[in-house]
């Protein structure tokens, strides 16, 4: 039995939606695939990346932290030799005061130290400012025994305030070198018009 014409486009169309249908489902499943590729891919490019952020930052955060304990053991040093100067350094608080009574703050056990530092300061000042002082140890308030050591001085009436403690120091030292320490951790502002 011979197909007719309308057989045959039948069939034909038949193939046709046949094959199209496959071929959707073929580009569904390559899209779907390509899609999982891709996924895969992002993940992997991200994880990787995320990786190097973090072994970036971590680093940084090595190398800040190194550099803040050079930072550390500098003051630390520093302070050390101020304090074994902190005796010499009372005739400082002299000359910034300038009064002719002052009263000095210390820790409690400190005060034999500081009677010796007196007498020997007393005369270089005498010399140097041509003009007598009177100085007196607080014997009633002491400084805190567990900071590091160091002298405050005040006038007569207590009013006018030298610290001369080493905790007093480093906080001024850390107060001055915020600036470099700000630069160090996170860059030179480029908006900063002023550096003092």
């Amino acid at each position: 039995m011979a197909l007719t014409d309308a057989d045959v486009q039948k069939q034909i169309k038949h193939m046709m939606a046949f094959i199209e249908q496959e071929a959707n489902e073929k580009v569904e499943e390559i899209d779907a695939k390509a899609e999982e590729e891709f996924n895969i891919e992002k993940g992997r490019l991200v994880q990787t990346q995320r990786v190097k952020i973090m072994e970036y930052y971590e680093k940084k955060e090595k190398q800040i932290e190194q550099h803040k304990k050079i930072q550390m053991s500098n003051l630390m040093n520093q302070a050390r030799l101020k304090v074994l100067r902190a005796r010499d350094d009372m005739i400082t608080g002299f000359y910034q005061l300038l009064e002719p009574k002052v009263t000095i703050r210390c820790r409690q056990q400190d005060v034999e130290m500081v009677q010796t530092a007196v007498i020997k300061n007393i005369p270089i000042y005498k010399e140097a400012v041509k003009s007598n002082i009177d100085v007196r140890i607080d014997q009633e308030r002491f400084l805190p025994s567990e900071i590091c050591g160091g002298v405050e001085v005040y006038n007569d009436n207590g009013k006018i305030k030298v610290s001369n403690t080493l905790e007093s120091r480093l906080e001024l030292m850390a107060h001055q070198m915020m600036p470099e320490i700000r630069v160090n951790l996170f860059g030179a502002n480029p908006n900063r018009k002023f550096m003092d």
